[in-house]
């Protein structure tokens, strides 16, 4: 009777401790699939365009108008940018740099009116060759770039470039940085200098 008793608790803890066991394993094979995961699905799901909010159009466009190439002049208009322009004549010139209390070289003057504005734009003339709209020099006007070679036309890179002021009776002038006789801000005129140096113009404000 005794030994019953003793096999029959036996029994009963191993059966107690077999249900706590299998009770507590996490089975393997049933995980929820990536493919049926809510965060992948949301992933991966293909947007439409009726899908698309106001808010996210907006977004879009932003990031559309932003692409490199394109200058966001927003409101400023050209007049405000040129007449701001026009309060530097006499700044120095200096090689590489873009603070009016040392001055400007031809590049730095353009970077400083523009981020006036708070409008951003490259830094270096070179790199203005890939940004703006190509017009014919003809057709240019206040506001427009106008872009050079260096000192060394044989060179066709740009080196050099200025804001255009006029274009009248075919008679362009434009304010930049001259690190020639005017060693400054000033006003030129496109002169035969000018011309054989001309590489193009560019037009920034819609």
């Amino acid at each position: 009777m005794k030994r019953q008793l003793i096999t029959l608790l036996i029994i009963i803890v191993c059966f107690v401790i077999g249900y706590f066991y299998f009770a507590n394993l996490k089975p393997t094979g049933s995980a929820t699939p990536d493919a049926l995961n809510p965060d992948t699905l949301k992933a991966s799901t293909p947007i439409s365009a009726d899908s698309i909010t106001a808010g996210d159009q907006n977004k879009i466009i932003a990031v559309k108008d932003t692409l490199p190439g394109t200058i966001v002049t927003g409101s400023i208009s050209p007049d405000s940018l040129v007449n701001f322009a026009k309060t530097l004549l006499g700044t120095p010139y200096l090689w590489a740099s873009i603070d009016p209390a040392q001055g400007f070289d031809c590049s730095g003057f353009i970077t400083y009116v523009f981020n006036h504005y708070k409008i951003k734009v490259p830094r270096s003339s070179y790199d203005f060759g890939n940004v703006g709209k190509t017009i014919p020099l003809a057709e240019s006007k206040k506001g427009d770039l106008i872009l050079f070679t260096g000192t060394d036309s044989s060179e066709r890179k740009i080196g050099h470039m200025g804001i255009v002021l006029t274009n009248d009776s075919s008679r362009i002038t434009f304010i930049h940085s001259s690190s020639g006789k005017a060693h400054g801000v000033t006003i030129s005129p496109l002169d035969k200098n000018y011309q054989r140096r001309f590489v193009k113009t560019i037009r920034v404000f819609q």
